[in-house]
């Protein structure tokens, strides 16, 4: 492959890695909100005698978008648990092929979870559904993660493009 197309390749992922820095950023102001809000449930719930009704559904609607939030950011940073006491023993090109097939999966398994949550946004923002207790629009829970799904799977694509065109003695 190309020089150019390289370098091009190289800035895509740079880019895209800012992006993803940046929501596992959002993720995180999301979780101090949901620690915040979870703290304040707690205290009108024990300290006044006065539950907030509203508490365990926000949190529990804002764990969605929490969880694929720092999906990408995982990927960015090798952080996905995984046994290399066999690969670490394969030659340059095994290790590669082993790179490239779990690359290839996780693309794989992305693109689903980003199919399925896309179509459940667009299903809920069509449908005009809404949170039962806070009236807030379904889509607005869905859309984030969706968001970082749709991020970690370009994302993916991208480190499956690199593992690729890298030789595989610089792996």
């Amino acid at each position: 492959m190309g020089g150019a197309a390289v370098t091009q390749l190289d800035r895509s992922i740079r880019l895209v890695e800012k992006l993803v820095i940046w929501l596992a950023a959002a993720g995180a102001c999301i979780i101090l909100v949901q620690m915040v809000w979870i703290s304040y449930g707690v205290f009108t719930r024990y300290a006044l005698n006065v539950p907030d009704r509203m508490v365990t559904e926000a949190t529990a609607l804002l764990l969605f978008p929490v969880a694929f939030a720092g999906l990408a950011y995982a990927l960015r940073e090798d952080a996905y648990p995984r046994v290399t006491m066999l690969t670490d023993r394969l030659p340059a090109t095994g290790r590669k092929i082993v790179a490239l097939v779990n690359m290839t999966l996780m693309l794989g398994v992305g693109l689903f979870f980003a199919t399925a949550a896309g179509n459940a946004t667009i299903r809920a923002f069509n449908s005009g559904s809404s949170s039962e207790i806070l009236l807030w629009p379904r889509w607005i829970f869905w859309a984030p993660g969706a968001a970082s799904l749709i991020l970690f799977a370009i994302y993916a694509a991208l480190r499956l493009a690199r593992i690729a065109i890298t030789p595989a003695e610089e792996m």
